[in-house]
């Protein structure tokens, strides 16, 4: 059967317009008209085309090309001037010149919002770790900012602290917060975040057509994550879409398993439950039109049970169309189907082209409408038709799928079919007794109990698949990230489809066999050094080379300047804020970070206090030094403003963050000498869960040794080098320290020339490991077993003085 692709250049013309212009939507009005013109004057050659040949000019016979390339270039322009015209009427609505106001001030704003998905735990986007507040998307409809009031309708994503006793708000709700706005990327589909600073309280309550489905999934959820071990914690996930239960280490295995997408309810359940209902409806022989109409009803129901999410709307749209099709006696086809959906979500929503759950839904689908059955009939003839299919489909959606996934992750999971295979079948299972559980909660809980154990069985496998198969060895190889990675795997996985679905009278096909060999043995040899040379360096490596889920201290990669993260816990502190808000959110974005427990502010260079602006009112408590002008004063004022409590820090301050012990070694309440400026840079040490650091600031030599002589500091594991790694060093404090790893926070290709040979040389010699984010990005230091530390690094890169050997990977074990 031959595919029906003529919608593929107008769905790829709308989807790239959309995802340009969200992140410049200025020009996104200009865009249009100029569609516009292009599109009309498509039509006008038309229009000419049919003429010329009614009249019969000479030109008539070849106009017939000229026809189908217009009439594509005009579907192709009327399709983005569509999204384009969306973008310049909406763009100004989700961002109003109050919110944009009210996030530039940093401002205390109270803010009036409707809730619209379930509040979840506020995880780390890396490792495991959460904030210990939860996060919810919202829309902001009216705005008191510097007692002015505005009504607005813009799309915001709330970080608020948990609700005592477990209630959070509901969807639909409507409440008051009290708290600081934050502009988010130019694109993003939620144009602030919130930062609620108060306890939010209800305006009012969720409609009834909203209400009951809040109470049926509370209800569900309580009742499955009562059920034993990840079963339980899974269960709600895969029948209503509450992955709140899940806990960060069952996430993190389901994503390196490759089973994220059973995680919560994606596409592929809309289609179990329209299934579901045909065939009940089939068995119970009513007429197709009463099936239709009980399937759309059903279909509704479950999109508000379980919150319409990218992939579910896509899915929900898809099986609405298909519906109407056949009722209307012309059932249609899957890929023009899915590409219609696809233009007409991005027309309504253009921010979804940049949505990885909608990306990947799409691309799932048009891989099983596309591959799955080829792969299967290539499959067959080597094993049965059955098992065949079995191989094929998750198969098909994981070749679709991993160009998108290597932007999230540069690397191909090695285990991730098998995963599927083995977990698969059991996710439909789980998703329709447990949704048979759910709704009969109400009105047969005792039947509904019986059905929740027989749902937490294929959950307990699923999960128990991601747990096992997550600790297999390399379970994940490392693959070039970024547009290039995208690129050339993109082409390895067309060029591998062609050699391999290519029927057996075909003639051979020479040039995809050449191609392919050139991409294998490049790509091979790329990630057979990357993977020899890390080998040849490494003592050993964290599992699967991840990011340590249990990590300490995270030096970020802002530039010249510092920006260090401590953690225990939930419990985050900041030592320094770097130069750049940008560079410093984005890095706490990363690291999951919505809240800083404790923040120390070592001096007031600009490299060290520039970021504050991504803190001010996400701070509790911050340490200071001796405020030099009134520029320092004020910058005390607006973290009080924000809702922190400012203390000066001095020798003989200490407390604690989480279960580590914090003490401030310098400078000197009091003292009249080297207290301002890097000199007197706030000195601390952290000490607990098998790690002791210390953060020198900007420190010179004379300051480190008047450091060494009243406040030895002693052997520590991990060192914040001073002052970015300049020359202004003092051997014998090093010599003292004996730090296994030494974290420079210094610029690419700064002027000063850090770190200097001097430094790195002092550190080689006292057996100190030099971690430098102008080379190695992000450096983590985690606790190992045995009292070994784990050193992470974004990049592989030398470390230690010029002439000496390269020592590590991006991932490092040391004892």
């Amino acid at each position: 059967m031959s595919l029906d692709l003529r919608l593929v250049l107008p769905a790829l013309a709308v989807w790239l317009t959309a995802g340009l212009l969200i992140g410049a939507p200025t020009v996104a009005g200009a865009v249009a008209v100029t569609l516009w013109i292009v599109a009309g004057g498509c039509i006008g050659v038309l229009m000419i085309s049919r003429m010329a040949r009614r009249i019969e000019w000479p030109t008539a016979p070849r106009s017939r090309r000229w026809q189908t390339a217009c009439a594509s270039v005009l579907l192709c322009c009327a399709g983005a001037a569509l999204v384009a015209t969306a973008v310049a009427a909406w763009a100004p609505v989700r961002l109003p010149p109050e919110v944009r106001d009210a996030a530039g001030s940093h401002a205390p704003v109270t803010a009036t919002l409707t809730i619209w998905s379930v509040p979840v735990a506020a995880k780390a986007f890396i490792g495991s770790g959460t904030s210990g507040r939860v996060r919810y998307k919202a829309t902001l409809t009216q705005i008191d900012s510097r007692g002015t009031t505005a009504h607005v309708s813009s799309p915001v994503v709330v970080f608020g602290e948990a609700a005592r006793g477990g209630t959070e708000p509901e969807i639909g709700s409507i409440l008051q917060v009290r708290g600081t706005l934050r502009m988010t990327e130019p694109g993003d589909a939620a144009v602030a975040l919130l930062f609620a600073t108060e306890t939010a309280y209800g305006v009012a309550a969720p409609p009834w057509w909203l209400q009951w489905a809040n109470e049926l999934r509370a209800k569900f959820a309580t009742a499955a994550t009562s059920l034993a071990g990840d079963g339980g914690d899974l269960l709600p996930g895969l029948a209503i879409g509450d992955t709140s239960a899940v806990s960060p280490t069952l996430d993190a295995a389901m994503k390196t398993s490759s089973l994220s997408h059973l995680t919560a309810v994606s596409g592929a359940n809309c289609a179990i439950v329209i299934a579901s209902i045909m065939l009940l409806g089939g068995y119970l022989r009513l007429r197709r039109s009463w099936r239709i109409v009980l399937s759309l009803l059903t279909l509704l129901g479950f999109t508000i049970l379980v919150t319409p999410e990218p992939s579910v709307l896509r899915s929900a749209v898809m099986a609405t169309v298909t519906l109407a099709s056949i009722g209307a006696g012309r059932p249609g086809r899957g890929v023009p189907t899915l590409l219609f959906v696809v233009i007409g979500l991005l027309v309504s929503d253009p921010w979804l082209a940049r949505n990885y759950g909608f990306a990947l839904s799409v691309l799932a689908t048009a891989g099983l409408l596309v591959i799955a059955g080829p792969l299967c009939r290539v499959l067959s003839q080597w094993m049965p038709s059955a098992l065949a299919a079995l191989i094929a489909i998750p198969l098909a959606a994981q070749l679709a799928c991993q160009p998108v996934l290597i932007l999230l992750s540069p690397s191909l999971p090695l285990y991730g079919v098998p995963a599927n295979i083995l977990a698969g079948p059991a996710a439909p299972v789980a998703t329709v007794i447990g949704l048979i559980a759910c709704l009969a909660l109400p009105v047969l809980p005792g039947v509904a109990s019986g059905l929740l154990a027989l749902a937490w069985i294929p959950s307990a496998w699923i999960a128990a698949v991601a747990q096992a198969v997550s600790t297999l060895p390399g379970n994940r190889l490392p693959w070039p990230g970024g547009a290039w990675g995208v690129l050339l795997l993109g082409v390895g996985t067309v060029l591998t489809l062609v050699v391999v679905l290519r029927g057996p009278g075909a003639r051979p096909a020479r040039w995809p066999v050449a191609v392919l060999a050139v991409l294998v043995v490049g790509l091979g040899g790329y990630a057979g050094s990357l993977i020899g040379t890390g080998i040849g360096r490494a003592v050993s490596f964290p599992a699967n080379w991840q990011f340590p889920a249990n990590w300490q201290i995270a030096a970020c990669d802002i530039g010249q300047g510092d920006a260090v993260v401590v953690r225990d816990g939930d419990a985050y502190g900041l030592i320094d804020v770097g130069p750049d808000p940008q560079l410093l959110s984005t890095c706490l974005a990363t690291l999951g970070i919505t809240r800083i427990n404790l923040l120390v502010l070592t001096h007031y260079d600009l490299d060290h206090i520039g970021g504050v602006d991504a803190v001010i009112g996400r701070v509790d408590t911050a340490l200071v030094g001796v405020p030099e002008n009134a520029q320092d004063e004020s910058l005390h004022a607006r973290l009080t403003a924000g809702g922190a409590t400012v203390r000066q820090a001095a020798r003989g301050d200490s407390g604690t963050l989480g279960g580590l012990h914090w003490n401030i070694l310098w400078p000197i309440r009091g003292a009249t000498t080297m207290q301002v400026g890097n000199p007197g840079s706030i000195t601390i040490t952290f000490d607990g869960r098998g790690i002791r650091s210390i953060f020198l600031g900007d420190l010179g030599q004379e300051a480190q040794d008047a450091l060494r002589r009243v406040s030895p500091p002693g052997r520590v594991d991990v060192v914040k080098v001073a002052h970015h790694g300049s020359a202004d060093q003092s051997p014998e404090l090093y010599a003292e320290l004996r730090a296994r790893v030494g974290l420079i926070s210094v610029g690419v290709k700064n002027t000063y020339g850090h770190p200097t040979n001097k430094l790195l040389t002092i550190l080689a010699s006292v057996g100190t490991l030099s971690a430098c984010t102008d080379q190695e990005g992000m450096s983590v230091v985690a606790p190992g077993a045995d009292g070994a530390l784990v050193l992470w690094t974004e990049k592989v890169a030398a470390r230690g003085p010029p002439g000496s050997p390269t020592e590590t990977p991006a991932a490092l074990r040391m004892s």
